[in-house]
């Protein structure tokens, strides 16, 4: 209880010290100095929650779509700890945490209404632009959450911005484990988890670490992208020693315009 307790607190000292640098600092740092902070911040949060870091593997350079599974809030931090210039897609919940959505500003996240088609048309037009602009975008393509023992299905329309300016697709696999268990419970955020309920458990778990393997890039030009997405999903599950399943990619909201351009509804 006490190990979680001082982790907790070096935690919120170090989220303080975060804002204080995106407010005071980041306005005269140019995008190396902006990647330096949040890769250094994002690294420190690790290690004062008590987790280490494992890295295997090379985020390519340039305009490339990571494509990673996704088990908790702290994936986020994870990838940028090993590649800060990634700017994720996020649901637009995330600005309505405290302290947290200050720190995902200015890593110069994607927000989405996904309730909203307009919206959700938007953003994946920015994730293209993104892309052709040589930037890195990163996103979760399961939609939410899995408790990081077998991959949920993935959103095909996801992959469209790639496919439409031809960006490689660079998949990302996570697997956190502690002293006890191969598959770590601890950094589960399934259900009605409350983001200070992971926090605690995860402060107060005992040799917890995470490892973020980069794996080879995937061309997208002229692909499917279901069967993009298949694909992906098959080299997360390989590197993830995980059995896929035959369940299939869930529907796409919108039928792709005839014009190429990128889906409605990022999944």
């Amino acid at each position: 209880m006490w190990r979680g307790i001082w982790r907790l607190l070096r935690a919120v000292l170090l989220g303080v010290q975060g804002i204080l640098i995106v407010l005071l600092r980041f306005p005269s740092l140019d995008q190396a100095g902006r990647q330096a902070r949040i890769q250094w911040w994002s690294a420190s949060m690790l290690r004062c929650l008590g987790m280490g870091l494992e890295v295997r593997g090379r985020f390519r350079p340039g305009g490339t779509l990571l494509v990673a599974n996704h088990i908790s809030w702290i994936d986020i931090m994870a990838i940028h700890a090993v590649c800060p210039r990634a700017r994720f897609v996020s649901k637009a919940d995330v600005q309505d945490w405290p302290l947290v959505n200050q720190l995902v500003d200015c890593a110069g996240t994607l927000y989405v209404r996904r309730e909203q088609r307009r919206d959700a048309m938007r953003v994946m037009h920015e994730m293209a632009q993104a892309l052709k602009d040589g930037h890195c975008v990163a996103v979760f393509p399961e939609g939410t959450t899995g408790d990081g023992r077998a991959l949920l299905p993935f959103h095909a329309n996801l992959l469209q911005a790639a496919i439409a300016v031809q960006a490689p697709v660079q998949p990302v696999a996570l697997r956190y484990r502690d002293r006890d268990h191969a598959i770590s419970p601890a950094v589960e955020f399934l259900g009605e988890t409350t983001l200070a309920q992971s926090l605690w458990r995860i402060a107060c778990g005992r040799g917890l670490v995470v490892t973020v393997t980069a794996l080879d890039s995937r061309g997208s030009a002229h692909a499917d992208r279901r069967s993009l997405a298949a694909v992906l999903r098959s080299d997360l599950a390989t590197a993830l020693g995980q059995a896929l399943d035959e369940a299939p990619s869930p529907p796409d909201q919108a039928r792709l315009p005839s014009d190429g351009a990128a889906s409605p509804r990022p999944g």
